[in-house]
C-alpha cells in the first residue's frame, strides 16, 4: 500500500477567504501522483489534533477571521513552536502568515498578539496591496502569486524573508520583502493559490515531510502515467506563470 502522508488544514472554516484551499488540493494532488496517499486532517476550532501531522497549512482571513480562531491559536500555540522547531513543513498564507508572528495591530488600534514562530509584527493601513507578485528566493527561483492584504508586515533583523520583491509590494511596500522562513515554515501573502503555480515549493514542502517520516523520498510506488499526469500538469504551471508573470497589477 502507499505510504500516508497527514496534512493539517488549519482553520479551513474561517482562514480561507481567497481560495486558499488550493493550496491543499495542490498538495495533495502531487503526494498521489508521487506514489503516496494523502490524508488531510480538517482541523477548525476546538477540533481534536490528528495523531500525525506530516504538514501543517494554513491560510488568510479578515480581521474579523482571525480575531475568532485567536483562542484557539494560542491553545495550540505550544504544540505549533514545537511542530516548526521540529522542522516540520508548514505553509502559512496572510492571516495566519500574521498571526504566526509576534502581534498584528488592527487599523482601528485593536492589537491581536501572535504565537510568536516568526520575528515579526504587522501594523494595519488604510491601503490595500493588490495585485501579481513577483519575486526571486534563494531557495526556490522565480515565485510568482497574487497579493492581496492590507497589513505591513516588518521582519525583525536576522528573519529570512521568503523572497525578494521585482513586481509587486510585498510585506511592507518598503523593504523588498516578501514572507519569511523559519526552519521548514513558509509564510507569505500570495493568495491566488500560491502552490498550484508555484511546483518547487510544493515539492519541497512533499519531500520534507515525507523524508522527516520515512527517511527518505521514495518514488518506487509511482506509475508511469503518474509521472505522465504530473509532467502534464507542470506544463500547464508553466504556462500560468508565464501569463501570470506579464499581467498587469
Amino acid at each position: 500500500m502507499s505510504k500516508q502522508i497527514d496534512i493539517v488544514s488549519l482553520y479551513p472554516k474561517d482562514m480561507n477567504i481567497y481560495g486558499d484551499t488550493g493550496n491543499v488540493l495542490a498538495i495533495t494532488r502531487r503526494l498521489r501522483l508521487y506514489g503516496y496517499d494523502p490524508q488531510v486532517h480538517l482541523v477548525n476550532q476546538g477540533d481534536p489534533w490528528p495523531q500525525h501531522a506530516d504538514m501543517v497549512l494554513g491560510g488568510g482571513g479578515q480581521d474579523t477571521g482571525q480575531k475568532k480562531i485567536i483562542t484557539d491559536l494560542f491553545a495550540r500555540a505550544d504544540l505549533l513552536r514545537s511542530l516548526v522547531e521540529q522542522g516540520v513543513p508548514m505553509l502559512m498564507i496572510c492571516g495566519l502568515y500574521q498571526l504566526f508572528g509576534e502581534y498584528f495591530e488592527t487599523v482601528d488600534g485593536t492589537r491581536l498578539d501572535g504565537i510568536g514562530v516568526i520575528g515579526a509584527y504587522t501594523v494595519g493601513s488604510d491601503v490595500r496591496r493588490i495585485g501579481n507578485l513577483v519575486e526571486q528566493s534563494e531557495d526556490f527561483g522565480s515565485i510568482i502569486g497574487y497579493e492581496n492584504h492590507s497589513g505591513q508586515t516588518f521582519l525583525r533583523e536576522g528573519v529570512k524573508p521568503l523572497g525578494t520583491v521585482g513586481e509587486g509590494l510585498g510585506n511592507n511596500g518598503e523593504d523588498g520583502t516578501e514572507g519569511a522562513r523559519v526552519h521548514n515554515m513558509i509564510g507569505s501573502y500570495m493568495h491566488g493559490s500560491l502552490l498550484p503555480k508555484n511546483p518547487a515549493i510544493s515539492d519541497f514542502l512533499i519531500r520534507t515531510a515525507v523524508e522527516r517520516r520515512y527517511g527518505g523520498f521514495d518514488l518506487s510506488e509511482q506509475t508511469d502515467a503518474q509521472r505522465d499526469e504530473l509532467a502534464r500538469l507542470d506544463n500547464y504551471c508553466a504556462k500560468a506563470r508565464e501569463v501570470a508573470a506579464f499581467r498587469p497589477r
